[in-house]
């Protein structure tokens, strides 16, 4: 009998273990050997980035004490190992060159070793024997520095406060060509790592101080062999995916951090010939360059630098715990994704409804108005009566304490054939991501972004919704004064739209962007919707917008995506789809600006104005004033408790071990009934190990033990379409 009981105790123990949440087991992963104490995601105050050297000298660690990139510098500078030191598992299986050029179409490695012959693995021995190879740029150098700020951010309005640049250290390793060619060219190889943080950045800078121009046609910034993610015999439909997420700021086209992967490729190495698959098919190369290009010339006495790449490496397999590593990245070397206004899509651009609009936003607490799709502003005019007009709108919403902003189409127009993309297949305007599309290297393209400056310059609005970003399209045309031909085409188009970015961000303007351009100074992006969904009938959008929040904050931030509600109608479905008139729909209302606010989400509330009596104006500013007071941990990240399904009670967890107000959770009852449940909140990520106190939207609450999976278990009982949320500290 007792050994029938400790049987069962022991079957239940491991069940438990099992059964229990991911983010729970992914929590007591953190107190096993070898692992970082603390957990950086709580923690990273620890976690310094610096330069070690060893070996006489001849090695260097570039770590943090989560990642450590390894450098041996003789007989030329190579990557010899590159290890995830919260695993403690390696990241590299083979040596490859630091990176490679194509210059007048010769292939020039930089750094490197070659002679190993095993690919599977390096050990020291092999190591000692490798040579540079006779065509690799040579090692000169390095020096170490602070962290550079990529461009400037202006910070002109409310943000969580991180640092600009980052906090960590930069590595340059500087390269010379091989004796009797290129001469005056060299190259640097520039890494940075952060602190506090399992991530990596790196870019190329080519200087030529010889006598001429030399011609870039392509390069490879990173080439890391890298172990095998699985092991396959056959080749599955898909692979695994590494525990590295890589990413560059040249993206385009984009909806998530996988579409804007642009120059991430994960390819098969036919050198790696023990590999398990038969057909050397493993995905396990991985290089980052740009997909076309980027053909460009380097003058004598000037200089190239490429894109940056960023490498994160993930301690997990969890999908909560990953999430909340890029998010943490994005936080780190986008900090401007932060910054998270709420602002009104206004449907009118007469002076007179602008100053209503923004005198409703100043009544209840809305901090932007923008002049949305529809509404008739118009960026490239510039005729200086126009942007009088515009400027007095301006004027009046900042004397009132309120941001104003636009809407500008880019790409998806029809320009004329002197300025659209050329198709390379046909040779005719045609062929781009939204059918026809301006290229951004026409004589149009840049006359377009000089009217945007001047707009900005003259009016003094706050804020761009720019529609159509560059979606990355290839254009042909040999005419157009901003590049020569298809090669070089897309490179300098999305060189222009940057710089355009990077100035918005210099000036302290907000940038919505329906694309990834995060990484060059983009705010907020849609968090992700199918717009004929808001002709739906009010009740159906209800959910499914609580269901789009649920799903599109995995990888972003609530700040770093934008939600709909249709006061008027937006593209359809009449009066069943649209909010209007307010007062009468007030119940709907409130359901979007519960869910929407309680997610730390704004949403672009289209219409002509925010309330229509005192009671709708009542509950907008009762909803605003409830975000406000709690801004900080409601723009913080989000833990996935359960997804809405319409069926029972559904919940997200705010987290933040930073402040004193730690978690604040939100449940919803989306049905027709009553519920009355235990609700079980995983407490983790809040950075309560024992104890936590627990307050029903407000109330001074009671004391709760957490288990030993950090998690408790608080009662909830809501009537139909209720909601409410809890405090945790």
């Amino acid at each position: 009998m007792k050994k029938t009981s400790f049987t069962l105790l022991a079957l239940a123990a491991c069940l438990a273990v099992l059964c229990c949440s991911p983010r729970a087991r992914d929590a007591s992963r953190h107190s096993g050997p070898g692992s970082p104490s603390p957990d950086w995601l709580l923690s990273p105050g620890s976690f310094k980035a610096g330069v070690e050297t060893a070996d006489g000298a001849a090695t260097l660690h570039l770590t943090n004490g989560l990642i450590r990139r390894t450098f041996r510098l003789t007989p030329n500078a190579a990557t010899v190992d590159y290890r995830n030191l919260a695993t403690g598992e390696a990241v590299l299986r083979a040596v490859r060159p630091e990176a490679e050029l194509v210059i007048e179409g010769k292939t020039w490695p930089v750094g490197g070793l070659e002679g190993q012959v095993e690919q599977a693995y390096l050990d020291g021995g092999t190591l000692e024997r490798m040579t540079s190879a006779p065509s690799a740029f040579r090692f000169r150098d390095y020096a170490t520095g602070p962290v550079r700020a990529r461009f400037p951010w202006k910070r002109t309005r409310r943000s969580e406060g991180r640092p600009w640049p980052p906090a960590g250290i930069t590595l340059t390793m500087n390269f010379d060509p091989p004796p009797g060619v290129l001469p005056g060219l060299s190259v640097s190889v520039v890494y940075e790592l952060y602190d506090g943080i399992p991530l990596l950045a790196k870019r190329i800078v080519i200087r030529n101080e010889g006598p001429s121009a030399v011609r870039l046609n392509s390069f490879v910034s990173e080439v890391l062999a890298v172990v095998e993610p699985e092991s396959a015999v056959n080749s599955p439909l898909a692979w695994d995916p590494p525990g590295l997420h890589v990413e560059s700021d040249y993206a385009f086209l984009a909806d998530s951090p996988e579409t804007a992967a642009r120059t991430t490729f994960w390819l098969p190495d036919p050198a790696f010939t023990s590999q398990v698959n038969w057909l050397l098919q493993t995905p396990c190369l991985l290089e980052s360059r740009p997909p076309v290009g980027p053909d460009q010339d380097i003058a004598a006495g000037a200089s190239f630098e490429t894109f940056t790449t960023w490498e994160l490496l993930f301690d997990s397999t969890d999908r909560e715990r990953r999430g909340l590593s890029l998010r943490r990245m994005y936080r780190t070397i986008a900090p401007w994704v932060t910054e998270n206004p709420i602002f009104m899509h206004l449907k009118s651009s007469d002076l007179s409804v602008i100053r209503a609009a923004v005198d409703q936003c100043a009544e209840t607490g809305f901090e932007m108005v923008i002049l949305s799709f529809g509404s008739g502003l118009d960026m490239e005019n510039e005729d200086p009566a126009y942007l009088a007009q515009m400027k007095e709108a301006a004027d009046y919403a900042h004397g009132r304490g309120i941001e104003i902003g636009g809407y500008s189409l880019l790409a998806s127009r029809r320009i004329d054939d002197d300025t659209d993309v050329i198709d390379p297949k046909t040779g005719k305007p045609g062929g781009a991501a939204f059918g026809a599309s301006p290229c951004l290297e026409s004589r149009w393209g840049r006359d377009y972004f000089r009217k945007l400056r001047n707009f900005f310059e003259k009016t003094g609005f706050d804020m761009l919704e720019h529609d159509g970003s560059y979606p990355g399209d290839l254009c042909a045309s040999t005419t157009h004064p901003g590049h020569r031909g298809l090669a070089d085409s897309q490179w300098s188009q999305w060189r222009r739209i940057t710089e355009f970015y990077k100035w918005c961000r210099a000036r302290g303007i907000f940038l919505n962007v329906p694309d990834w351009y995060f990484l060059s100074g983009s705010n907020k992006t849609a968090m992700g919707y199918r717009e004929v969904n808001w002709s739906l009938p009010r009740e159906r959008q209800v959910i499914l917008g609580r269901q789009n929040i649920f799903d599109g904050t995995w990888q972003k931030t609530p700040s770093m995506g934008w939600m709909f509600v249709p006061l008027v109608q937006y593209q359809g479905g009449g009066e069943a789809a649209t909010i209007e008139p307010l007062s009468a729909h007030l119940g709907f209302y409130r359901a979007h600006l519960a869910q929407n606010f309680l997610a730390g989400v704004q949403a672009c509330y289209r219409g002509t104005r925010l309330f229509d009596t005192d009671t709708t104006k009542s509950a907008v500013k009762e909803w605003v004033e409830i975000y406000k007071s709690r801004r900080d941990i409601l723009d913080s990240d989000i833990v996935h408790v359960r997804r809405p399904d319409g069926r029972s009670l559904d919940g997200i967890l705010h987290v933040n071990p930073g402040l004193k107000t730690k978690g604040l959770a939100v449940v919803y009852n989306p049905t027709g009934g009553t519920i009355s449940a235990n609700w079980t909140l995983p407490l983790y990520y809040t950075g309560i190990a024992e104890f936590a106190k627990i307050g029903e939207r407000g109330d001074p609450g009671r004391r709760y033990s957490l288990d030993r999976f950090f998690r408790v278990e608080i009662p909830v009982r809501l009537g139909p379409g209720q909601r409410t949320w809890f405090i945790i500290e």
